[in-house]
């Protein structure tokens, strides 16, 4: 499976062949380079890890550093991991940059979305909250009962509540990529993803690819 770590720059517009208005996130991706490579003989599994956004010495542990030293790669701030369902052909010290992509590829994109705080049933969940009227001053946004009455007297594990919202994990399937410019470690893509700006993503193949259109 392809992968590479990236940074979120923003959003823009292109045109494609027909005229029309794309919508696109540019996404600085890369150089990352291979800091392990795992086989199923001695680790049970294929996989490749790749490292991202060099980082001075000083902000990484003697044993991250030691890490790094036997790939000879630079000392890196990201690590993550690539599985793969036949043994890797990467090897250690291997530099994979943007144009592992090219234009027409669908792709996978998984980042951390913006953190909201503590919010309440009516933004997290979309809750319509209780009526305006009839005597009702102060429970507009109320998420009103969430659970049964003498029995079993308690919420059910799982029920919709306020409480934090956002910086969680989140995966974009099915992105269309839209541009790739080698020279610059750019990659485009159809539509939005998860995160800020400057957040880390990770563009991959897509694991669930939309079926052909005839």
């Amino acid at each position: 499976m392809r992968g590479i770590l990236g940074k979120k720059v923003g959003m823009m517009q292109l045109y494609d062949e027909s005229g029309a208005v794309v919508p696109v996130t540019i996404i600085d991706a890369g150089p990352c380079y291979v800091t392990q490579v795992k086989t199923l003989d001695t680790d049970g599994y294929n996989a490749v890890q790749i490292g991202y956004d060099e980082v001075p010495e000083r902000k990484l542990t003697k044993g991250e550093r030691g890490h790094l030293s036997k790939a000879t790669a630079p000392t890196l701030r990201e690590l993550r991991e690539l599985r793969y369902k036949n043994a890797p052909t990467y090897g250690l010290g291997d530099v994979i940059k943007a144009d592992i992509f090219k234009e027409g590829d669908i792709v996978d994109v998984e980042g951390t979305s913006k953190g909201r705080g503590f919010q309440g049933g009516v933004k997290r969940h979309g809750f319509a909250g209780g009526p305006k009227t009839h005597g009702q001053s102060d429970r507009h946004r109320a998420v009103g009962s969430r659970g049964a009455g003498t029995t079993p007297g308690h919420t059910w594990p799982g029920a919709r509540a306020p409480g934090h919202m956002g910086n969680e994990r989140v995966t974009v399937q099915n992105l269309k990529v839209a541009l790739v410019d080698a020279e610059r470690n750019l990659i485009a893509v159809r539509g939005a993803i998860p995160g800020s700006r400057n957040g880390l993503v990770l563009v991959r193949d897509a694991v669930k690819k939309p079926p052909k259109q005839a």
